[in-house]
């Protein structure tokens, strides 16, 4: 059974001012989504799943049929803050999405198969999702053994700003023993820094985090349709609160009740949080045509 790609495109972009999703980075004008998904196509996908927001589709389903949806199968799921377990309803003054395990539950009626979880303004190069592709062809739906593309922190700052990353401790197995979401991660003067409970403490460059590039199969949405239900009881009066899927999965690993196995990849992240980002990831996109890893024009 090839697995499925399931891509969150439902952000809002706040930081970097407007729908990222569909910014043209490439020589030919490609978007980030349109490398991502030509690596899956590669590496044994077999369809692609959109987590959007129903007031982008117009614009989102023009980009993704140019090119995209000719080259595999594709399907949409929608983020809705309304998309609430029963007995729950939206708070007046939550105007946000409910977070990434929430646009996770949302693909939960399309996606039956193993699958893959990716932000859509990220590029993540194509050795994570082979190796992925690879851990999860012919796994059976029903285990809860998942998998992370790890990435070395040092490889995903921006020059332009703190990121927000999943800070992950791999024990000698492989296996994931911790992962506790940090905000405010950035190079200063040549030393890494995360924000820790108001201290700014050091990180090794060599530090495993997640960029939001899992794998999972399709026994993880029960337990985030169970999980959603205990956040909604202590946050929903929260507008800021986050369902974010990296506190889950840490959840799960804490639990006894899934195992994540680390994937290790060196390749340099490269996305866009700020607008600064964008001629820096045009470079580097441009630098992996030159170097002959994609063909110019992409979809040629």
């Amino acid at each position: 059974m090839k697995p499925t790609l399931l891509i969150m495109a439902a952000g809002m972009g706040s930081r970097y001012g407007g729908l990222k999703q569909i910014d043209p980075v490439g020589p030919a004008g490609e978007i980030m989504l349109d490398y991502s998904v030509y690596d899956a196509l590669q590496a044994g996908f077999g369809r692609i799943v959109f987590v959007i927001r129903r007031d982008i589709e117009a614009p989102f389903r023009e980009v993704v049929e140019r090119n995209i949806a000719k080259a595999l199968p594709v399907a949409y799921a929608f983020q809705e803050r309304t998309d609430l377990p029963e007995g729950f309803s939206v708070p007046e003054n939550r105007a946000k999405p409910w977070g990434t395990a929430h646009a996770v539950w949302a693909a939960r009626h399309v996606v039956k198969e193993p699958f893959v979880v990716i932000n859509a303004d990220d590029f993540y190069g194509r050795a994570a999702f082979q190796g992925l592709a690879d851990a999860l062809t012919n796994t059976d739906v029903a285990t809860t053994d998942f998998f992370l593309a790890g990435y070395r922190v040092v490889d995903t700052l921006s020059e332009y700003g703190s990121v927000s990353r999943g800070v992950c401790e791999i024990g000698e197995d492989g296996l994931l023993k911790q992962i506790v979401e940090r905000t405010h991660i950035e190079n200063r003067e040549g030393t890494i820094v995360a924000a820790v409970d108001g201290q700014f403490l050091p990180l090794a460059a060599g530090t495993t985090v997640s960029m939001n590039c899992w794998g999972f199969t399709p026994a993880l949405f029960p337990y985030l349709g169970r999980t959603f239900v205990q956040f909604l009881e202590e946050n929903a009066e929260n507008p800021k609160a986050e369902f974010a899927i990296s506190t889950i999965v840490g959840q799960m690993v804490a639990e006894g009740a899934a195992t994540v196995r680390s994937i290790p990849t060196s390749a340099r992240w490269l996305g866009m949080t700020y607008p600064m980002d964008k001629p820096l990831v045009r470079a580097g996109i441009a630098k992996l045509v030159s170097s002959g890893a994609y063909p110019n024009p992409l979809w040629a």
